[in-house]
């Protein structure tokens, strides 16, 4: 078998892919180990012309066996430009972060200069790409491959011809309300009262939240082949039973206007970190990118100093203005919503709450073992008789959401 580094930036994902590829096709488990591995620097570096505080992310390869990749602390980053401007880098949570907002401009040439483990690392010099707008971000309910969603595309035309090569990222929010939520907690007095007691809740927000998460894969769109420079790119289909989408969305997608270099090294990238087997004849292996060891020209080095134009446009749909006279989508977890046994007491969630009556399956204790246990595996939301207990994600949204309003949601 060939030697294999795993380097891509998604590559917790492509990870367990493979391991459940190969335990599903494998009569007996086999546990993934890596038996020869090279250590490598893995740079996530793109320069844009947006004034910020720009990042740059540093780590190292890792073993399949490994949880993740190990972040590269007290290193000594900066970019400089042909001007003699040097923007120097500071540490920060997981990531180094520029110690002054600035932006990349046009004609001017770029070089990022890492040093660490004794080492120095520097790019080739990039300039800023053409700037060219988005100039819009739809959505519509469309069907895919027999699957009814909505289609989120990003639009963009360039009349010189010149921008050609794209590279997209998203960030979305969407709202949460949690279905049965109660303004009592609930709790079972010991023995001998076993009485239920009602707490009022206090005030804090457990219904309404909302979640936000980030693009993991490569988006990638290129117009070289085409007669015009337009872009009508689908850049998110979302199905209609997908619950992200049940109240209302956001979504912010960002567009890169790429150099050739840099699109094909993500190309490469996206098609190496493919959902392939590890045991196929198109096996991961290394790629360099534009950054390299001073000191050892033969050292590994992955990863691109990427000096793109960027732009971003913000979209809000609800979903019954995409999907009118439409049932909304299942919540995240079952909250035993639709029972349609007669009996009450056979209801998912629903119990007898009695310690001690004839010709009774009393239910008590195990009412009480529920909801005084830390943490709590079902909350009260109603009775008391039957009691109703639901998941605490039902009634609660905080378990697994925010509740904070993020600043830009209207």
């Amino acid at each position: 078998m060939k030697k294999i580094i795993l380097i891509f930036k998604n590559m917790k994902k492509f990870s367990f892919l493979l391991f459940i590829a190969l335990l599903l096709g494998c009569t007996e488990p086999y546990l993934l180990q890596t038996s020869d591995f090279e250590e490598a620097l893995v740079v996530e570096a793109t320069l844009t012309n947006e004034f910020k505080k720009q990042q740059i992310k540093l780590s190292k390869t890792y073993r399949l066996e490994a949880s993740g990749p190990e972040f590269i602390s007290d290193a000594e980053i900066f970019v400089e430009d042909d001007m003699g401007n040097i923007y120097n880098f500071i540490e920060g949570n997981q990531v180094y972060e520029s110690e002054n907002k600035f932006q990349a401009i046009a004609d001017r040439k770029y070089k990022l200069t890492i040093k660490t483990g004794g080492k120095k690392y520097t790019s080739t010099q990039e300039t800023l790409t053409k700037v060219n707008p988005i100039q819009s971000v739809e959505v519509t309910d469309e069907t895919i491959n027999g699957v009814r969603g909505a289609e989120i595309k990003v639009k963009a035309f360039d009349p010189t011809n010149s921008s050609k090569y794209y590279r997209y990222e998203f960030e979305e929010t969407y709202k949460i309300i949690a279905p049965k939520t109660s303004q009592y907690i609930g709790t079972v007095a010991p023995s001998p009262g076993n009485q239920l007691i009602l707490t009022q809740r206090s005030s804090e927000e457990i219904r309404t939240c909302y979640s936000t998460e980030k693009s993991n894969e490569i988006l990638l769109q290129t117009t070289s082949n085409s007669s015009e420079d337009r872009i009508n790119y689908t850049v998110r289909f979302i199905p209609v039973t997908n619950p992200i989408i049940m109240h209302r969305y956001s979504i912010l997608v960002k567009q890169y206007i790429q150099n050739l270099a840099a699109f094909t090294y993500y190309s490469t990238l996206k098609k190496l970190s493919g959902n392939q087997s590890i045991l196929s004849q198109n096996q991961p292996g290394f790629f360099s990118g534009n950054i390299k060891c001073d000191s050892n020209i033969n050292e590994k080095v992955i990863g691109f100093f990427d000096v793109s134009s960027i732009s971003s446009e913000r979209i809000f749909f609800n979903f019954v203005d995409i999907f009118p006279n439409t049932i909304l989508p299942d919540y995240f977890f079952d909250c035993y919503e639709t029972c349609l046994e007669q009996d009450p007491f056979k209801c998912p969630g629903s119990y007898d709450f009695c310690f001690i009556y004839p010709n009774t399956p009393c239910q008590g204790n195990l009412v009480r073992n529920i909801l005084n246990a830390t943490p709590q595996s079902a909350l009260y939301f109603s009775g008391p008789n039957p009691i109703n207990l639901v998941p605490p994600p039902c009634g609660d949204c905080t378990t697994f959401s925010s509740n904070v309003v993020p600043p830009f949601w209207q």
